[in-house]
């Protein structure tokens, strides 16, 4: 019986300190005191160098590092948080390496980095073919890249055809009528002998068996498809001359470029055997189709080249600098999440909140990037680790969607 009285005693003790407690905690409410409800709560605890290892309460890491904790927030419109809003102790900023930029508004000129080849100058290529077949009976350059000046010996060549219009030439010119000597000088000169191959035929009135070909400019020999005795056809590029006081550089532009580039635009080119020199032009032309294969579109920049430095089918590095922005939204490129369907970067807010932002990007310069849409001049954001806290951020979002969905359900 004593005992079943000390029982009763000990309930009511309790319920009278239960009911004193409550009442200093309410009245401590009343004068401003936050309570533990108002804290903010830990979600759960984290790795400091692995995000991924989390745990229900606090302990040691894998590595024997303290567990830090990571805290569920409250968010409103307010003070610019959203439901995918996340909150980093400064433990876990400091160990992931957190670093943050300023959003700037300046001027913003978009550089294009590409790389182009040496290619000769098209205008001034002469390729050399016959208008009548014949044999080859002589060659006096032997090789691709042989140097030669104009009026220098190239070939010599035996026609039948050419024979038989020398004949019909001189047989015109013993007539001495002057109808039908023109009209021979100029089938010789349709079959491209030279001048002065039809002058000395004119002064000797003897048939040439064999006609010499001359170099017709000064250059290089870029093609050589004949050899000694072998048979040629008007088809047939005997030579070809290429002269390298002026090279074009051909370089590749991305598809989704072509709208920074027209022609008069700079550029500087660098090649690799003379990294210290720069040489500096601007785009000549802009060819007018996109390649198949590549989706790359061609522009062409033309160098004066007196020292021929600059050599046929050299590779070089190149940067086109389009026209600049006065007032350009822009952040570091590093800052950029690119997804296959969206653009984002991590808002850095107060109080250790990190919160992913779409926006829309514009072009890239350097190592920065314009945004046309999404941010404000002088906001923060993430250009280190953002990948991590991007994916904390998903996470915690779709765990509050799927809550409310449940929520929502549960309602009568």
């Amino acid at each position: 019986m004593n005992k079943l009285l000390s029982f009763f005693a000990v309930l009511i003790l309790g319920a009278a300190i239960g009911y004193l407690v409550s009442e200093k905690i309410s009245f401590d409410g009343a004068e401003g005191v936050t309570t533990s409800s108002e804290e903010s709560i830990i979600d759960y605890w984290v790795a400091p160098m692995d995000p991924n290892y989390r745990r229900d309460a606090p302990g040691k890491s894998p590595m024997g590092m303290d567990l830090v904790p990571v805290y569920k927030e409250k968010h409103n419109a307010s003070d610019g948080g959203g439901n995918d809003a996340v909150r980093l102790s400064p433990a876990v900023i400091n160990n992931l390496g957190v670093r943050t930029a300023t959003v700037k508004t300046g001027g913003f000129q978009s550089i294009i980095e590409s790389v182009g080849f040496i290619d000769y100058d098209e205008s001034k290529i002469t390729h050399v073919h016959l208008r009548a077949e014949g044999w080859i009976e002589g060659l006096y350059v032997n090789s691709v890249g042989e140097r030669v000046k104009k009026g220098d010996k190239l070939f010599d060549v035996y026609s039948p055809e050419l024979v038989n219009a020398q004949g019909d030439y001189i047989a015109a010119l013993q007539t001495g009528r002057a109808k039908i000597v023109d009209a021979s000088r100029d089938r010789l000169a349709a079959l491209g002998l030279p001048t002065t191959v039809i002058k000395e035929i004119e002064r000797t009135r003897k048939a040439k068996q064999k006609i010499t070909y001359l170099a017709p400019q000064d250059g290089i020999v870029s093609a050589l498809n004949i050899a000694d005795g072998m048979h040629v056809t008007a088809r047939t590029t005997t030579v070809s001359l290429a002269d390298l006081s002026t090279v074009w550089l051909v370089v590749d532009v991305f598809e989704t470029q072509v709208s920074q580039i027209e022609e008069g635009l700079t550029a500087e080119v660098r090649l690799s055997y003379q990294p210290d020199q720069l040489w500096e032009g601007r785009i000549a032309y802009i060819y007018p189709q996109i390649d198949e294969k590549t989706r790359t579109l061609k522009v062409r920049l033309v160098f004066d080249n007196p020292s021929e430095l600059l050599k046929p089918n050299m590779y070089a590095d190149v940067r086109l600098f389009g026209n600049a922005k006065p007032d350009a939204l822009s952040i570091p490129r590093e800052a950029l999440i690119q997804t296959g369907s969206s653009e984002r970067v991590i808002l850095a807010l107060d109080g250790g909140r990190f919160q992913p932002v779409e926006v829309k990007s514009g072009i890239e310069s350097g190592d920065r990037v314009e945004i046309l849409d999404g941010l404000r001049e002088g906001e923060k954001i993430v250009t280190s680790a953002q990948f991590l806290i991007d994916s904390e951020a998903s996470f915690t979002a779709s765990t509050m969607r799927m809550l409310g969905d449940r929520e929502i359900e549960a309602q009568p």
